[in-house]
């Protein structure tokens, strides 16, 4: 039996969508369809298909409520394949970046229908604002946390234009963000001082950087129509990497999370001290399940995506 008091649940963010991804949640469970079902009533729309366009769904205004959808798509298959599909009781909760709603969601902090409401609205913001202003984003590989924010003060100073860390994702592995003759100075800097890789990323958003300020004062607007509850377990949050107790908390979380970091290291770090042993990943690909090794060694990371790792997952659990 899985021992929900030392387990946590992980919600992954952009670049983790893949076509096709929850799909075989959606045919096979019926409360996994209806996340579907009850997305495309709020969109006003067969939003659905999505799932099966590939280059339609990299679009960031539909990757984002795709990867929302995706991610409580597969807490519904495991609720009802573990608990005749009641809300399980995991000791708590982190998601990243716009896994954060998902996590938020799964504890009823936030209501399905705002949360399908409000991913779209931040995704289409962050396209919006994107468009506006063009950013750049670039992975530092084999720097620590100190020496790449020292990086993008350096950068920001040379280039005059903002970039900053945009997530912390483990130890090693630092991605920025900002204007892109930023990114491309902190790129220059960072090979001049041995670092091992300087990757520039393929997307033209800057997020979690100041670029995204114009999204963020309207994104604002939005959460204020938003009632949100005490969660049912702790979630941590992005920009904190701390507990999200109160809707106050996770409100000012959300705004300050489009143009702050995500502090992913320090995260897991948190749901470690309080007691988590096991994070079940859930929603496409097994990209937390990844950066979980290379924070900790001794916390054991599943990923759930499909039936075939659920079942296997469900078979361990029997076995144990």
């Amino acid at each position: 039996m899985i021992d929900w008091s030392r387990t946590a649940l992980l919600f992954p963010g952009q670049g983790s969508q893949a076509a096709g991804m929850a799909l075989s949640f959606r045919r096979s469970y019926a409360r996994a369809a209806e996340i579907f079902d009850i997305a495309d009533q709020v969109y006003g729309e067969p939003f659905s298909q999505v799932f099966e366009d590939a280059a339609a769904l990299d679009q960031t205004e539909n990757t984002q409520p795709a990867l929302y959808i995706a991610g409580l798509a597969a807490l519904r298959a495991l609720e009802t394949t573990l608990n005749d599909g009641q809300p399980l009781k995991p000791l708590a909760a982190a998601g990243h970046s716009l896994g954060e709603f998902t996590a938020l969601t799964a504890a009823e902090a936030l209501s399905l229908e705002d949360g399908l409401r409000l991913v779209r609205l931040r995704g289409q913001l962050m396209a919006q604002a994107g468009a506006a202003q063009r950013g750049a984003m670039a992975a530092l590989l084999g720097a620590e946390i100190a020496e790449v924010r020292d990086i993008c003060e350096a950068a920001s100073a040379k280039s005059g234009a903002p970039v900053v860390v945009a997530n912390d994702n483990c130890p090693g592995q630092v991605v920025i963000s900002g204007a892109e003759s930023a990114v491309e100075a902190a790129i220059a800097l960072a090979k001049a001082r041995g670092i091992k890789r300087a990757v520039k990323l393929a997307v033209s958003v800057a997020a979690h950087s100041p670029l995204m300020q114009s999204a963020a004062e309207a994104f604002q607007q939005a959460l204020e129509s938003v009632t949100f509850r005490a969660p049912r377990f702790p979630v941590i949050g992005n920009t904190t990497a701390a507990p999200l107790t109160s809707p106050e908390a996770i409100m000012a979380e959300l705004s300050a999370q489009l143009t702050g970091p995500v502090r992913w290291t320090e995260s897991i770090q948190a749901l470690r001290a309080l007691g988590a042993r096991t994070f079940l990943e859930l929603g496409s690909k097994d990209v937390l399940t990844g950066l979980l090794k290379r924070i900790d060694r001794e916390a054991e990371g599943v990923p759930i995506t499909d039936l075939v790792s659920l079942a296997a997952f469900i078979e361990r659990t029997k076995a144990s």
